[in-house]
């Protein structure tokens, strides 16, 4: 009888250490996934809204503010899985320099541990700022 009480609690912590694993490599496996898409769909965004008109015309760098929102719901949906509902929420989107702020949402699914505890909900929030640089400028011709 002590032989199958100790297999059975081996099987038991064993399977426990597995939820475990499971949940924390979800949460963190989220959150750096996040940032780095986050990051990469901004970078793309902004270069997708440049103004090439006023480019031309002025040699100033501008964004406009609707294109940057599409082109980054887009890229960002195009990107991502539907195992997660994300929510996307845009602030101090300037034209002038180019900058934008996006929070970014994930509600990752519902667990439980055990079949009589409650379920844990975790919301992973990523809050990245961008500002578009470039190494060109406009050089007047002056004759």
């Amino acid at each position: 009888m002590k032989e199958a009480f100790w297999a059975y609690l081996l099987i038991g912590l064993g399977l426990l250490i597995i939820v475990i694993m499971i949940l924390v490599q979800d949460l963190t496996g989220t959150g750096e996934e996040d940032y780095y898409l986050t990051k990469e769909v901004m970078e793309a965004a902004m270069i997708d809204s440049i103004d090439y008109g006023v480019y031309r015309q002025y040699g100033d760098i501008r964004i406009v503010e609707e294109k940057f929102v599409e082109n980054f719901t887009r890229r960002f949906a195009d990107s991502v899985n539907s195992s997660k509902t994300y929510t996307l929420e845009f602030y101090d989107i300037y034209e002038n320099p180019p900058k934008a702020t996006v929070r970014v949402k994930t509600a990752t699914n519902e667990y439980k541990v055990t079949a009589d505890s409650d379920s844990m909900d975790f919301d992973i929030v990523t809050v990245l700022s961008g500002i578009l640089e470039t190494k060109y400028e406009q050089v007047s011709k002056t004759e």
